[in-house]
């Protein structure tokens, strides 16, 4: 997410009704399509057969409270219908779905004395498959992140449309929007694929219809709708459904700590304490800007720490992000179950392999426990990672299901992202060899994996849509690259890889800034000089950066000592560091040499991992090694042996 340093861009009346059981519910022939009565119902529709067997729709439409709602469906039931105080445009009815109820369509008819009445169509659809078959993302993948406006405009159609605040379209300037798409995407699955990734991780692409900055995708002004200009609905279950036939997984960036101050809840809010600090915001409206916002304090430390004060707890989790995104309450019962209702939402529509959190630390953490709970109870196989941006791995590991918590908290999250690790690896990597900087820092980065409840489920990473890419973080040195994600493709881990890292996209001209480290991908757009998906105009290192990661991930695959083996390391030695993964008879070496001339290294400072006398097999150039006493590594960079033979 876009950091705060970044970015300046900006029910109480109860009714109880209950459908007579015996009854005959409405033929579903007989109920005509009604939606266009109301103006909004969300979710938009739901499922028969979930495990929790409560929905709460939230309805907006003129004076909708004043109304009455009445179904008569057999196997539903309205259990609680609540008036917003705040404005009388909000009902929110909870249904209760018995596991007699059928998939098929039904109408709620709000009625009013004296008033034609209303009438909205409801449909419970049937589920597409069992939710324990939802599987998600776990070590065995490989993920490629994609800024969906900045990879493959395969729509200039959609690139400018008029009924939307952004009009900006100038691939010239890296905060405007540069038409990058869906269909992009879907067109470059097989490049995808090809690399031996098997999940993607797309930025969010909901509507984000912002005035500025709205190519990114996190202020979100619509959760059940795809913003038009990366494309359709239809396009994004075509996307889930392609990558399906590939054996791969879509994992959704989704956003529960704040929306886009243009979302149309902000224009008729519901309650006083929708969002926090709701009253500032009400009260200076007409002059809002970053002077008159609360922003949040970013002090991420105060869900962790134990002598944190009560004033900091709330700076962190209640403080805006930034001027231009609401802080959503999710201590609002309504809204918090519109979250959770919204995350599944989208699991069942596009048959999701993931959920990647936004801003993990800044929302109320028991909310974000019971949304993983709730997302976890539903799908237990499913994935959800979360973005703790800190590089104490203290921090990390808090979040993850399973930490021993000295405050009792528990997450229900199975994975956080590796922000340590990925420092570890840079600045080891970048650093001079000494006995307390280069390889030593990636040894004890790993060997803080005592700390994890599960290491294996950690996302780790080497760059992404917020840090500089890999290729500048290690002064645009090749070998060094090399390095860096080699290693990381072997570690105990869910690697992510930022989309160009395998062609070695750089933001060197202005490191940091957000607008170069989300280049336009090269041969996405007409007219591209260079194409990365064909080869066309790539330099020889970016070719071979390109093989390097694919041998090394289509390896990955199907290398079981990779995706779930033993790790064993040993500290480094002479500028070396080697790390072992072992599962079975398959054995992966992973060497990293730092030093600039020819070196020898006696293999018997190794000999527990028992390999003397075996032939392995370099994963890279192919050839055959014989581990005897001594390997002669005759330049700096990485090497990868395994056992297998094939």
């Amino acid at each position: 997410m876009k950091r705060f340093r970044n970015i300046l861009f900006s029910l109480s009346i109860v009714f109880f009704v209950s459908c007579n059981p015996t009854e005959t519910s409405k033929n579903v022939s007989e109920v005509s399509i009604s939606n266009s009565s109301l103006e909004r119902v969300e979710p938009p529709h739901w499922w028969v057969n979930m495990k929790n067997d409560e929905l709460q729709l939230l309805v907006h439409h003129p004076n909708i409270s004043d109304y009455t709602p009445e179904i008569n469906y057999q196997g539903i039931s309205i259990a609680k219908v609540t008036n917003s105080k705040k404005s009388k445009n909000y009902l929110f009815i909870d249904f209760k779905i018995d596991k007699t109820a059928k998939a098929g369509k039904f109408d709620i008819t709000f009625k009013k004395e004296n008033l034609e009445n209303l009438i909205h169509t409801y449909e419970l659809k049937s589920r597409k498959k069992k939710a324990e078959d939802y599987i998600g993302f776990d070590s065995s993948d490989a993920i490629y992140l994609i800024t969906p406006d900045r990879f493959t405009n395969a729509d200039e159609t959609n690139d400018k449309l008029p009924n939307l605040k952004d009009q900006s379209l100038d691939r010239t300037d890296g905060y405007k929007r540069h038409g990058g798409d869906l269909q992009g995407i879907i067109n470059g699955i097989d490049y995808i694929s090809e690399l031996g990734f098997t999940s993607v991780w797309p930025t969010p692409v909901l509507l984000n219809d912002m005035p500025k900055g709205s190519y990114h995708g996190y202020a979100i002004t619509d959760y059940y709708q795809v913003d038009p200009r990366f494309g359709t609905m239809k396009d994004y279950k075509e996307l889930a459904e392609k990558l399906r036939k590939k054996g791969m997984k879509l994992i959704m960036d989704q956003v529960a700590n704040h929306c886009g101050l243009e979302h149309w809840w902000m224009k008729d809010i519901p309650f006083d304490d929708w969002v926090n600090h709701q009253k500032n915001y009400e009260d200076n409206i007409k002059k809002w800007n970053w002077k008159t916002n609360i922003g949040s304090n970013h002090r991420r430390t105060t869900n962790q720490d134990l002598y944190a004060s009560e004033a900091d707890r709330k700076g962190n989790n209640e403080g805006w992000f930034v001027a231009g995104m609401p802080d959503l309450n999710q201590r609002n019962p309504f809204m918090a179950n519109y979250i959770i209702q919204n995350s599944i939402w989208w699991i069942e529509t596009l048959g999701l392999g993931g959920i990647r959190q936004d801003t993990y630390p800044y929302p109320d953490k028991d909310f974000m426990s019971n949304w993983a709970g709730a997302i976890m109870k539903e799908y237990p196989n499913f994935s959800i990672v979360g973005e703790e941006w800190s590089y104490n791995p203290l921090l990390v590991g808090y979040w993850q299901k399973g930490a021993k918590n000295k405050d009792g908290y528990q997450s229900n999250l199975k994975s956080s992202m590796d922000f340590p690790m990925q420092k570890a690896i840079i600045d080891g990597i970048n650093e001079k060899e000494s006995w307390d900087k280069g390889l030593v820092k990636l040894y004890e980065g790993l060997a803080n994996d005592f700390h994890y409840a599960t290491p294996k489920d950690i996302m780790a990473f080497l760059d992404n849509h917020d840090k500089s890419r890999l290729y500048t973080e290690v002064g645009e040195d090749f070998t060094k690259s090399k390095m860096a994600l080699s290693y990381l493709l072997m570690l105990p881990r869910i690697p992510q890889v930022y989309y160009g890292t395998e062609i070695l996209m750089d933001d060197t001209a202005k490191p940091g800034d957000h607008g170069l480290i989300r280049t336009d991908f090269p041969g996405g757009w007409k007219g591209d000089t260079v194409n990365a998906f064909t080869g066309e105009g790539l330099s020889e290192n970016q070719k071979e950066m390109q093989s390097f990661v694919s041998k090394i991930l289509n390896y990955r695959k199907n290398s079981a000592a990779i995706q779930e083996g033993k790790t064993v390391h040993f500290s480094p030695f002479m500028g070396t560091y080697f790390l072992f993964r072992v599962k079975d008879d398959e054995t992966v070496v992973h060497i990293i040499n730092k030093n600039e001339k020819p070196i020898s290294i006696d293999l018997k400072r190794y000999a527990e991992v028992g390999l003397k006398g075996k032939t392995l097999k370099n994963i890279v150039s192919g050839e055959d090694f014989i581990w005897g006493d001594v390997i002669h590594l005759k330049q700096k960079g990485s090497t990868i042996l395994t056992t297998k033979s094939n």
